[in-house]
């Protein structure tokens, strides 16, 4: 991107915390996810394309049920449902894939001082048990999670509770999303936004709400790089 190292710089100074959301941004659970529901719808009769999938990410639990229901003609399939899809995770068990540059990126914002958190839509026995296997959950000062707040992405709440968790102003806070509605939360918050595009494609609309678009954590350990006495890219 053409100015990308200027701006970089210019926003490493803007920042005095980073908030990551969870699901296909730290870990890479969206894909085996995406599996094993499109392979439970199928199973039973009711199959989902890639679409209908999209549309469910990023979205809150709640809600996410309440469109996978009115998928299936009803909360009577649900059960069934929710059976299957058990059946399918299970079947694609394995230990927690931290998504590209997740490491590094960790490593350059403890030696920068740079408190962290967590933001995520899951619920908090999940988030907590996946940060925890995939050897990350002690990186973050705290983990806001659907169970902490009335109102879960895309409202701002999430965002907002995070930055108090860690004591930093909004506006001085990075958000990393890679989901739409995470996007949403985080400008709605007053954050910097910066999209790492996972399965959902930064559209226009949502390139308006962020600083960068980013090709994987590694490119954003880059955009954090300092002019001179600290990390480089």
């Amino acid at each position: 991107m053409t100015g990308a190292r200027n701006d970089a710089l210019c926003l490493r100074e803007e920042i005095d915390a980073v908030v990551f959301d969870m699901d296909g941004l730290l870990i890479d659970s969206e894909r085996p996810l995406r599996a094993a529901t499109l392979a439970a719808a199928a199973r039973v009769g009711r199959e989902m394309d890639d679409a209908f999938y999209a549309s469910l990410i990023g979205v809150a639990t709640s809600e996410t049920w309440a469109r996978i229901a009115e998928h299936l003609g009803g909360a009577a399939a649900l059960d069934e449902f929710r059976a299957a899809l058990d059946a399918e995770i299970a079947a694609r068990h394995g230990e927690v894939a931290l998504m590209a540059g997740v490491e590094a990126l960790l490593a350059h914002l403890d030696e920068a001082g740079l408190p962290m958190a967590v933001c995520t839509n899951s619920r908090r026995a999940s988030a907590e048990r996946h940060l925890a296997a995939a050897g990350i959950r002690e990186r973050f000062r705290a983990v806001v999670t659907r169970d902490d707040v009335v109102q879960g992405k895309p409202h701002p709440e999430p965002y907002l509770r995070a930055a108090g968790a860690l004591g930093v102003a909004p506006a001085r806070c990075l958000a990393l999303e890679d989901s739409h509605n995470g996007i949403r939360a985080a400008h709605a918050a007053g954050m910097i936004a910066v999209m790492v595009p996972d399965l959902l494609p930064a559209t226009d609309d949502i390139r308006a709400l962020c600083r960068h678009v980013a090709d994987d954590l590694h490119a954003v350990r880059g955009l954090l790089a300092t002019r001179s006495g600290g990390l480089e890219e």
